[in-house]
């Protein structure tokens, strides 16, 4: 059993990406591998919940993924927890682990490892094109979205679908979720 709490940083607090957004999804995964993907997911899920902290039992956490868990550094659970800390998205604590609520812009130097058609595809999505009058359109449907039930990913893929581009909809379906 270790204790899960928050890693506090402003900064990326303030910029960065919901652990379980879209935009983990297509630029993270292909740096964390998909298990520690899915582990920071949990992770960060569990901090929403709770948002002090909360105690996690790693071997239950590992079998609920369908890996096994042993305390060596071989397993494909331990890897992934590993991961998540070489990639700088959780640190050890005296009594378990912190772990980012938000994650980072992909740093170049991942981004360079990565397909051409992936760099492109993270370029389009930095690009700020939405009038302000566009992106303030654009919250006033996510929050709608939000008060009638919808959750943050549909409200992500609908604001898409009506022609919000992609990087507009994660932060502002986000940013609904805030208030």
């Amino acid at each position: 059993m270790v204790f899960v709490r928050p890693w506090l940083d402003p900064v990326v607090d303030e910029g960065g990406h919901d652990p379980r957004s879209r935009y983990v999804e297509q630029f993270w995964l292909g740096v964390l591998g998909p298990t520690a993907t899915w582990l920071v997911r949990r992770l960060a899920d569990g901090l929403a919940t709770h948002p002090d902290g909360y105690p996690v039992d790693l071997a239950g956490t590992a079998r609920t993924m369908g890996l096994s868990y042993s305390s060596g550094r071989s397993s494909p659970f331990a890897k992934a927890l590993h991961r998540c800390t070489m990639f700088g998205l959780s640190h050890q604590t005296s009594d378990g682990l912190a772990v980012r609520r938000r994650i980072p812009t992909v740093a170049h130097r991942h981004l360079r490892r990565m397909p051409p058609e992936v760099q492109a595809a993270h370029a389009a999505w930095h690009e700020r094109t939405v009038t302000p009058d566009g992106f303030h359109r654009a919250h006033h449907l996510a929050i709608a979205m939000l008060e009638a039930g919808d959750d943050l990913d549909a409200i992500e893929h609908q604001l898409i679908a009506v022609g919000v581009g992609q990087a507009t909809a994660a932060e502002v379906a986000q940013n609904a979720a805030a208030l």
